[in-house]
């Protein structure tokens, strides 16, 4: 039974007192019993949080009641147990990182194009379709024919314009480009960025990669695999079904079943990207915690165990 309401949301906004407002949501998300991630930042909002339907509504009231977030919008999925072990509420530079000063997606993204719609613009020889998200991200699913630019962060996108925009490569001439992403966010600020770069025509799917997957029929969807997500569930298909992979408590990098056929899998410790990246203390650090949740599941209880700093494999962690 799926009892546990899940709400992802952004909004780009102006919000000079971002700091002042993380104690009194932070108290909101407390009294409405809601677990997730809430990132504040001069731009913006940017959040995912689990929990009782009522609870996770109250929350989004809560924020609505800002002037300024009024027309906040939010994606829903359910699901059976809440994928988040506790709340935080950040404080950030930006609500998604780029490094990229005077980007303002408020006032530069481009044009949003509604899910039913995107189909057009895949099947235009004259747009060049470019999937925003991180390698591990493309590699369990996307678009067929999107440019993967082959980003480990989000940050390094900035510089793969630059030499796309070369003679020769992709995004030379300046020509019709569509972006996506996830929710949406990124894809937002991607596109905000070409607009500062002089890019004339430039788009993105409305609600990301999740709103596309609940809105376009499966048998019309030119989606292939699946979409990684930032959260317990790790990854979802059509009608935000969840996938069939889980995380590498290690390194956090999606592994499928090649992925843990590999005999440096060991779950809750490595996989074959981090093996060689964890001592052995760590790994006898990482063992011992997989053993202790194993023991709290056993027993019906929740067990967050000790939290080891992710080694730096590429694509690892995305904010």
């Amino acid at each position: 039974m799926n009892n546990v309401l899940t709400a992802a949301f952004y909004k780009f906004v102006d919000l000079p007192d971002f700091a002042g407002l993380r104690p009194d949501l932070l108290a909101a998300c407390e009294l409405h019993g809601v677990r997730g991630n809430i990132l504040l930042a001069p731009e913006g909002v940017n959040g995912t949080i689990a929990g009782a339907a009522q609870g996770v509504h109250g929350v989004l009231a809560w924020l609505r009641s800002d002037p300024r977030l009024a027309d906040l919008q939010h994606k829903e999925a359910c699901a059976e147990a809440n994928p988040f072990y506790r709340m935080k509420v950040r404080l950030k530079r930006e609500i998604v990182s780029m490094g990229v000063p005077d980007v303002n997606p408020a006032l530069m993204a481009g044009h949003y194009v509604k899910p039913e719609d995107w189909n057009r613009l895949l099947d235009d020889p004259n747009v060049v379709v470019v999937d925003v998200r991180n390698d591990y991200e493309v590699g369990i699913g996307s678009f067929d024919g999107a440019v993967n630019p082959h980003t480990r962060s989000f940050t390094e996108l900035p510089g793969w314009v630059r030499d796309a925009s070369a003679p020769g490569q992709p995004l030379a001439g300046k020509p019709k480009v569509a972006m996506f992403c996830t929710g949406g966010i990124r894809c937002e600020k991607s596109t905000a960025l070409l607009r500062s770069q002089g890019f004339g025509e430039v788009y993105h799917l409305e609600g990301g990669i999740l709103k596309y997957l609940e809105t376009v029929p499966e048998s019309e969807s030119r989606w292939k695999g699946q979409c990684f997500v930032f959260d317990e569930r790790v990854s979802v298909g059509h009608g935000l079904v969840p996938g069939d992979l889980e995380l590498c408590r290690s390194c956090r990098h999606p592994l499928g079943d090649a992925d843990r056929a590999s005999p440096h899998f060991v779950r809750g410790v490595s996989c074959a990207r981090c093996h060689d990246n964890r001592s052995d203390d760590e790994k006898r650090n990482l063992l011992e915690r997989e053993r202790q949740m194993t023991l709290a599941r056993e027993r019906n209880a929740q067990h967050l165990g000790a939290r080891l700093a992710p080694p730096k494999v590429a694509g690892a962690t995305e904010s």
